[in-house]
């Protein structure tokens, strides 16, 4: 049987479900076509102390790209409305 790679988000995502939604552990393994004992091994890495503070880094930063994707439309949307604005102040001299 070939042995297969997951994703380090879907990893996380998945000890996710066990740790903060209580979902069961065999029936989340289940539930994504993996192995239980896998599943079993993944919640005790990103249950440790370092683990924990990297995953808290990786939702800050993502928290942070989410505010400056927003920040960016805002601004785009303004620069573009300042554009429409000098062009018709500029054609319309009255």
């Amino acid at each position: 049987m070939a042995r297969r790679e997951y994703s380090e988000e879907f990893r996380r995502d998945a000890v996710k479900q066990v740790i903060e939604n209580g979902y069961g552990v065999v029936e989340t393994a289940e539930r994504l076509g993996v192995h239980y004992d896998s599943l079993r091994n993944w919640i005790k890495k990103y249950k440790s102390p370092e683990a924990e503070v990297e995953i808290k880094k990786t939702q800050d930063t993502t928290a942070e790209i989410k505010r400056l994707q927003k920040e960016l439309k805002r601004v785009t949307e303004e620069r573009d409305i300042l554009k429409k604005a000098a062009a018709y102040f500029a054609n319309n001299p009255n």
